[in-house]
């Protein structure tokens, strides 16, 4: 047993849908979650400074005592998860790519796959990449998706606002023209969109929700480990943003289905740098 809290973090909200597969999954876990909400969204940033970014992010939660990290930001993953492995070589480091492929793998029929991710993501070539590993035949389609975080970040997710039917039209459309029979929502803000999502691309389409699905890797780990927390007791919540928390808090609370207010708090990630140059 391990009773010290899970780290998590995301550029922003996105992450949200893995602390709430978390939350449902293993209600006894405690964790800290860190949205960079001042950087927010990472997908049109450079590599180099989503490594850097990342890394900053990671010093925040180890500073915290945590027992693993889930790296709940698909970008972060696909540019920075060996620096993060690199940093953090004695607890486990889950990501979202891997478990989102091997559940795509799992439920095409087809093996006409699409991605739904931002243009760094994307460009990574990272989901190609792992669902090619498990099918190697597949079919990938991945589109880049840049207004999407700043629709969520912005707290328009009502799948009747039309400026997110717009968005997710265009890019749901080469995915339906490509056949595709399963989609990966490759960003973890997107299942907070999901029924926008569900309705462009159709009914008979599976999406494959990131989050939920590095949270299942995340507890088998831990359970490998005999890390798990007391499950006799309900795991505590902190929340941490690095710029406007009242957003943060009014969308948060309301895809979570609880109040975040007294648990979150704004920081400066300034001092998680130790030096580091973006």
């Amino acid at each position: 047993m391990d009773t010290r809290p899970i780290g998590i973090f995301d550029s922003g909200l996105g992450g949200l849908t893995a602390v709430k597969a978390l939350a449902a999954a293993a209600p006894w876990e405690s964790f800290v979650y860190l949205g960079d909400t001042a950087n927010a969204p990472y997908g049109d940033k450079t590599p180099a400074q989503i490594r850097g970014f990342s890394r900053i992010n990671t010093a925040f939660l180890r500073a915290r005592g945590v027992k693993a990290l889930l790296v709940a930001c698909n970008t972060s993953n696909a540019n920075a998860m060996d620096q993060v492995l690199a940093d953090d070589p004695d607890i486990p480091v889950i990501g979202v790519i891997e478990p989102a492929a091997a559940a795509a793998a799992a439920a095409t029929r087809s093996g006409r796959i699409g991605v739904l991710a931002t243009h760094a993501t994307v460009a990574s070539g990272a989901y190609e990449r792992a669902v090619k590993a498990l099918l190697p035949d597949a079919a990938v389609t991945a589109v880049a998706c840049p207004r999407l975080v700043p629709l969520v970040e912005s707290g328009r997710t009502d799948p009747s606002d039309p400026a997110l039917i717009a968005a997710v039209e265009e890019y749901a459309a080469p995915l339906r023209e490509a056949g595709t029979d399963t989609v990966i929502l490759g960003c973890t803000h997107y299942p907070i969109i999901r029924s926008a999502i569900s309705a462009a691309l159709g009914p008979d389409v599976a999406l494959v929700d990131s989050g939920a699905a590095s949270v299942d890797a995340l507890l088998a780990a831990l359970k490998g480990r005999d890390a798990l927390g007391d499950k006799t007791k309900t795991g505590g919540r902190r929340f941490f943003c690095s710029a406007g928390r009242e957003q943060f808090v009014k969308t948060g609370s309301a895809f979570l289905d609880w109040d975040m207010a007294g648990q979150t708090e704004q920081v400066d990630l300034g001092e998680a740098r130790h030096g580091q140059i973006l």
